[in-house]
């Protein structure tokens, strides 16, 4: 396979949300480089550099995504550099005395992993219950058939926001006592035995559980308030932040970082101090009151968009924060994780 035909096949397995909204957001300007730290297929790295004469620095923790964009990644030439690694150390990525003017994050799983089966991510397609997005450490399995049922209940409660958390660990324990619980199908049959019948119209019954495991596994909320931070750290003065979420926990994180390094928030006053507070200068303004979402033509050509929140900041000159993951929203799991 060419490299041209490996790109138009990227370009076919994933289609990026918002795309011109972020691109429109991040304002590159020829000479710029921007860190893309959850690379995937590139959609987003491709519109800029085909925007724009810039660098991009590719980000992904995920070998397969790494290994399919080496295929088409010499098409730019040095433009384009493949880092293996997490986001939530994107400010180790750049070279010495390498200015960082954007940092673009796509939070969640990309459709690349979604739509195949031997990843474990969908309940949708029967595989190997996996759900690991580096493909190391342990798996979606390991944590269903080893946790403690409170464990479970937590997780799927704290990550996937399952008012039926308990009734659903319960079952998970009951039916992994006759056999190990080992592919998506059969861990969506226990959720489907334990649930009320579904409506048409509502989300899959296995939808919450199947996010909580795959964030509990990935550790991706912790990854995210790590990945906010460091692009606090790396980004040069004017230099723009955006941040694609697709659920209510991630765009509360989000939301509650922006405004907790912005004037608007007391840039790092305590609201339970006593008597006056002097104020850490702002070092994040905010450019989205309100998140962007997905108009109707994107909803039309690709319904994964109709939960796609973006939200931009734009550095100021002020010096990164030290980081503090308490107040943002995480759930106490998560927490727990980054204490």
């Amino acid at each position: 396979m060419t490299p041209e035909d490996a790109l138009a096949a990227a370009a076919r397995d994933h289609v990026p949300v918002l795309l011109d909204e972020v691109v429109a957001a991040l304002d590159m300007q020829d000479g710029d480089t921007v860190i893309d730290g959850t690379f995937g297929a590139g959609g987003y790295s491709r519109a800029l550099l085909e925007a724009t004469s810039c660098r991009v620095i590719g980000v992904d923790r995920d070998p397969d995504a790494l290994a399919e964009a080496a295929r088409w990644a010499s098409l730019y030439g040095d433009r384009l550099r493949l880092v293996s690694g997490v986001f939530g150390a994107l400010d180790e990525t750049p070279k010495e005395g390498e200015q960082i003017d954007a940092v673009v994050l796509d939070i969640g799983v990309s459709s690349m992993q979604l739509d195949r089966a031997a990843r474990g991510f969908s309940f949708l397609r029967d595989g190997a219950l996996d759900m690991r997005m580096e493909q190391t450490g342990p798996s979606a399995a390991d944590l269903v058939n080893g946790a403690e049922e409170a464990v479970l209940a937590d997780i799927l409660f704290q990550y996937g926001e399952e008012r039926r958390s308990r009734a659903l660990a319960r079952a998970i324990v009951a039916a992994r006592e006759d056999a190990p619980i080992e592919t998506t199908a059969k861990l969506a049959s226990v959720i489907a035995e334990a649930s009320p019948p579904n409506h048409p119209g509502r989300a899959h019954p296995s939808t919450r559980t199947f996010q909580a495991l795959r964030i509990a596994v990935n550790d991706e909320l912790g990854e995210l308030a790590r990945g906010l931070a460091a692009a606090e750290r790396v980004l040069s003065p004017g230099g723009r932040l955006a941040v694609v979420t697709f659920h209510s926990l991630e765009d509360r994180i989000v939301k509650r970082f922006f405004k907790s390094r912005s004037s608007d928030g007391g840039a790092g006053v305590s609201r339970y101090a006593p008597g006056p507070q002097e104020r850490d200068p702002a070092s994040f303004d905010i450019l989205t009151r309100k998140p962007i979402e997905a108009g109707e033509d994107e909803l039309a050509r690709n319904p994964r968009a109709r939960s796609a929140r973006l939200r931009v900041a734009r550095r100021t000159d002020a010096p990164a924060r030290p980081f503090d993951p308490r107040g943002l929203g995480l759930p106490g799991l998560a927490l727990e994780g980054l204490a």
